[in-house]
């Protein structure tokens, strides 16, 4: 089973990049394959709704998005790490993440997702909210810990200071192992849960008078 663990910081061996690590350690422990992919500071455009990934099966902007996707779809599960950025995540990560699952047309059914988020001080919850929400329109079962995902510290070395969130990594690895091994034996046994044709309704109601 594969892993892709993506650090939404342009430090790539910062704060955020230290709680990744930790759950990489249980996944390898566990047998998970782990495949690391950093952003860093490459320049991400936002998406412009081109329409052009339902022509082509990817983004129109041929960069790091477009190498993500593939490996995206081979994964049984992926973590998104972001810094705190003004309450929510980098934006160059919002991008990224708003073309990866837009662009990407593959079933991401009951892929496990995880959120991790590190801060200084605050803005922990809302980052980790924001970044739940591509899991949660895409049918992605999502995995928790004792606590929300999260670690504090300005360096990776204070990181090393806060045993609780470390902790918190930890166990959010083996859920999202466990998570992932169940999906996988009861989808053989058994196969997914039927799936309904989307229905996309606008909110405008027709004026009566």
């Amino acid at each position: 089973m594969k892993v892709l663990l993506i650090n939404g910081s342009p430090k790539q061996d910062g704060c955020t990049k230290r709680a990744l690590n930790e759950m990489k350690k249980i996944f390898l422990q566990e047998g998970i394959e782990v495949q690391d992919f950093d952003i860093g500071t490459n320049q991400i455009r936002g998406c412009f709704d081109c329409k052009t990934c339902y022509k082509t099966g990817k983004c129109a902007f041929d960069d790091v998005v477009n190498k993500a996707a593939k490996l995206f779809e081979e994964a049984d599960g992926i973590v998104i790490g972001s810094p705190v950025y003004y309450s929510s995540p980098n934006g160059s990560l919002i991008s990224f993440l708003d073309r990866l699952f837009y662009s990407t047309h593959f079933s991401k059914r009951f892929k496990v997702g995880a959120s991790v988020t590190s801060c200084r001080r605050a803005g922990n919850t809302a980052n980790y909210d924001i970044i739940n929400k591509y899991f949660g329109i895409s049918e992605m079962p999502i995995a928790s810990s004792t606590y929300w995902n999260m670690v504090f510290g300005k360096s990776k070395e204070e990181v090393e200071h806060d045993k609780e969130g470390l902790h918190t990594m930890r166990v959010l690895a083996r859920n999202m192992v466990f998570l992932m091994k169940a999906i996988k034996l009861l989808k053989d046994k058994e196969g997914l849960p039927e799936s309904e044709e989307s229905i996309r309704t606008n909110f405008i109601k027709e004026l009566i008078y």
